[in-house]
């Protein structure tokens, strides 16, 4: 006799919805047409975060890879014009990352994509559910219980 084993199922669950999330957005972020993988998005995203250009150390510790992958992307970033390398103002050794104009405008057209990409991921639900999935959600990247469930 076999027994259930719901963390099994709540695993399978959970991947199963971060490929379908991961699968929409990326069509959404083709569809508005920018030439932007989703890595290129998330390190835009993330230098938009810093209130002065980081270091490419920097920004492969926030986004927990290599430096040589921060590398390719800020090379393919860099030749899209949507950012530059600049010196540091206090140690001509290190390069510096910022946003360009360009950078700053397909930020916006990402922004966009990946808010109707969630309009089709949360389109099953009605908007208690979307309240009770944004709370659990939370729970979940903070580790905290949500109170009342």
């Amino acid at each position: 006799m076999t027994t259930a084993d719901p963390d099994g199922l709540l695993a399978e669950q959970l991947l199963r919805f971060t490929r379908r999330v991961h699968r929409i957005q990326k069509r959404h972020i083709e569809q508005c047409g920018l030439g932007v993988t989703p890595a290129q998005s998330r390190l835009l995203r993330t230098l938009a975060h810093y209130g002065s250009p980081p270091r490419m150390a920097d920004l492969a510790e926030r986004l927990e890879v290599v430096p040589r992958a921060v590398t390719s992307l800020v090379d393919a970033l860099e030749e899209g014009g949507r950012v530059r390398r600049v010196p540091d103002p206090t140690n001509r050794r290190v390069i510096r990352i910022e946003l360009t104009d360009d950078g700053l405008k397909a930020l916006r057209e990402l922004r966009g994509a990946r808010r109707s990409a969630a309009r089709e991921i949360l389109a099953p639900l009605t908007e208690d559910q979307r309240e009770v999935f944004g709370a659990l959600l939370d729970t979940l990247i903070d580790g905290a219980p949500v109170p009342g469930c």
